[in-house]
């Protein structure tokens, strides 16, 4: 998987620290695996032939030789990686990966003898760095523009070819990872996590519950961040940005404020707006598992239009059920909302309009309001909830592989997967009934233009009991 770096205009910092110990000592065995020039020595393992100052001389020094202006920023930098669960590639496959990424990106194009010059460093078993300068030996600037796009098409060819773990293609719907320098400045701070993951967390739960802009800003607020609003010529808000209190920049002049697009793709204003519903009556909580599983049944019927907006709308009840769950099952069901997240995308789909929708959403609504039952016994029925969320993701997940959206069904895969490891921690029982005793399987509508995907039963749903299910014994948190 490609990743681009920050680019820069010092070859020889970027270099030291390719080649350096890293920031907790975590590179070994710093070398280069493949160059412009194959006979280029590595001032690793032969530096008596030459050194890392000398190796930037040699790579800048078709920026030097210009005889116009130089670049501002002429250092080329992406990294790649293999999945964590892949074999680890020798050198030599490294080499070809990286002979074949600054081909696709447009930096050294194969038989292109005036290409820019770069090199290909390997400090870790799981992944390369690249460096190259951004000027050709023919005086011209390379043409790099879409080249992360090009070396990930790239990346799908070895991937298939040599048994790789695919990894998600380029459906725009990956959430947003922090950057390194954002996760040291949590560890620097003593936080848990960096202020990204806090927000993300935060404005999903806000849009999941809210009904207009208004009750969304102030679902923000009142969570303690910080909300700045953009307007419009003519004053209406057409956009947001947040801050966590304390997070400063510009050693400590002004908050780091991060947009709702840039936390997530569809975190932005507009998308929010998409899922907005009118204020529901709250019901009695026990009714959200009758909600879920009548929505679960419509989800695996659902075509592959209506089958987004379900998705959409399991995803926002996930996050809210990740907030009220007891403290003995919370990190599980969050970590399961949080993996279910890319699984709430689907590719290319813009309406969030879905005949199960409406009775996720009044589930979401139910659960809202489950801490104010606690005293009750609602405790117990939003840990029954869980059984029933494990149903609902199950039928997401069969839709995601009939549609063929590959990411999204690994996704919800592993999210069912943490639910059930959730269900596992609760020792309130949750159902009353006797055990199905044959698998149940859950049908969907293929996408019309691919055929019929056959589709393996799935197993281990939860029983059912003719009059609907039942909660268990109260027992308050």
């Amino acid at each position: 998987m490609p990743k681009k770096g920050d680019s820069g205009d010092t070859t020889v910092d970027l270099l030291d620290y390719l080649f350096g110990p890293g920031d907790r000592d975590e590179h070994t065995d710093p070398h280069i695996v493949a160059a412009w020039d194959p006979a280029l020595p590595c001032p690793a393992r032969t530096p008596a032939r030459i050194t890392l100052s000398g190796l930037a001389l040699l790579l800048d020094a078709p920026v030097d030789a210009l005889r116009g202006p130089r670049p501002a920023e002429h250092v080329w930098h992406v990294s790649v990686r293999n999945a964590p669960t892949d074999r680890t590639l020798n050198d030599a496959e490294w080499a070809t990966v990286a002979a074949e990424m600054v081909t696709a990106a447009g930096i050294a194009p194969h038989g292109d003898e005036h290409g820019c010059r770069w090199v290909a460093v390997r400090h870790a078993p799981d992944h390369i760095h690249l460096v190259a300068i951004l000027a050709r030996r023919d005086g011209r600037g390379p043409r790099i523009r879409g080249d992360i796009l090009r070396m990930h098409t790239a990346a799908r060819t070895f991937e298939t070819a040599w048994g790789l773990e695919p990894m998600s293609p380029l459906d725009t719907t990956a959430r947003r990872a922090p950057a390194t320098g954002e996760k040291e400045k949590a560890s620097r701070r003593g936080l848990s996590e960096p202020a990204r993951e806090t927000l993300q967390r935060t404005v999903r739960q806000a849009a999941a519950l809210a009904t207009d802009d208004t009750d969304f800003l102030n679902r923000l607020r009142d969570a303690g961040l910080r909300v700045r609003e953009h307007h419009d010529e003519n004053g209406a808000v057409d956009g947001y940005a947040v801050a966590l209190p304390g997070d400063r920049a510009d050693h400590g002049s002004r908050p780091v404020w991060f947009s709702g697009r840039t936390l997530a793709y569809d975190l932005s204003l507009p998308r929010i707006r998409e899922r907005y519903e009118p204020a529901l009556t709250p019901a009695d909580i026990t009714r959200a598992h009758t909600r879920i599983r009548e929505a679960a049944a419509l989800l695996a019927r659902a075509g592959r239009t209506q089958g987004a907006g379900d998705v959409a709308a399991l995803g926002d009840l996930l996050t809210v059920a990740a907030a009220v769950s007891p403290a003995a099952v919370r990190d599980k069901v969050r970590a399961a909302a949080t993996r279910f997240e890319q699984a709430s995308r689907a590719p290319g789909a813009r309406t969030l309009d879905g005949t199960a929708r409406t009775r996720f959403k009044a589930a979401t609504r139910a659960l809202e309001h489950a801490p104010r039952t606690a005293r009750g016994g609602g405790a117990p029925a939003v840990l029954n909830l869980l059984l029933a969320l494990v149903e609902a993701i199950e039928a997401a997940t069969a839709w995601h592989r009939a549609q063929h959206h590959r990411a999204q069904t690994t996704a919800a895969a592993q999210a069912a997967v943490l639910l059930r490891e959730a269900a596992d921690l609760t020792t309130t029982p949750a159902r009353t009934t006797t055990p199905r005793t044959s698998p149940r399987t859950v049908r969907v509508t293929p996408a019309p233009e691919r055929g019929p995907v056959p589709l393996p039963p799935v197993t281990g749903v939860p029983p059912r009991s003719p009059t609907g299910p039942h909660p268990g014994p109260g027992r308050s948190r």
